[in-house]
């Protein structure tokens, strides 16, 4: 099964990267939870299902455009997946790039996303998912 999970994963951000948030949904669980760290962003915030994913992204796009999900490598993790990922973002008035690391971890149930965790860094995620 986690193999499948890793390509279940792997295939969401495939989807995200062609397709935008709407070619994302099929991968995503009806009662997703997402929660913004307050140690990675300026206004966290707890997302749930299809319309919170939505309104996750709406959130970007208000200020930034070509918004990139970049995963650096998706990792087995008992049952989780765990996703360094590069977040690429221009500013939409200013035009200037930036780009923020951090560390995603994936549950999933039923073949889907059901939620994901963000961490700093990779050691943070391993220890939150207890293969520190």
């Amino acid at each position: 099964m986690s193999s499948q999970n890793v390509e279940l994963v792997r295939g969401g951000f495939e989807a995200l990267s062609e397709g935008g948030v709407e070619a994302l949904l099929p991968f995503i669980h009806p009662e997703f939870e997402v929660t913004t760290d307050a140690n990675l962003t300026a206004e966290p915030d707890t997302y749930l299902g299809h319309e919170g994913l939505r309104r996750y992204f709406d959130s970007f796009y208000d200020a930034m455009d070509e918004i990139r999900f970049e995963p650096r490598e998706f990792r087995d993790a008992g049952g989780r997946v765990i996703v360094p990922v590069t977040l690429t973002a221009r500013g939409r008035t200013t035009g200037i790039e930036a780009s923020q690391e951090l560390v995603m971890v994936w549950s999933l149930r039923d073949g889907q996303a059901i939620r994901v965790e963000t961490y700093g860094t990779v050691d943070e995620a391993l220890t939150a998912v207890g293969e520190s």
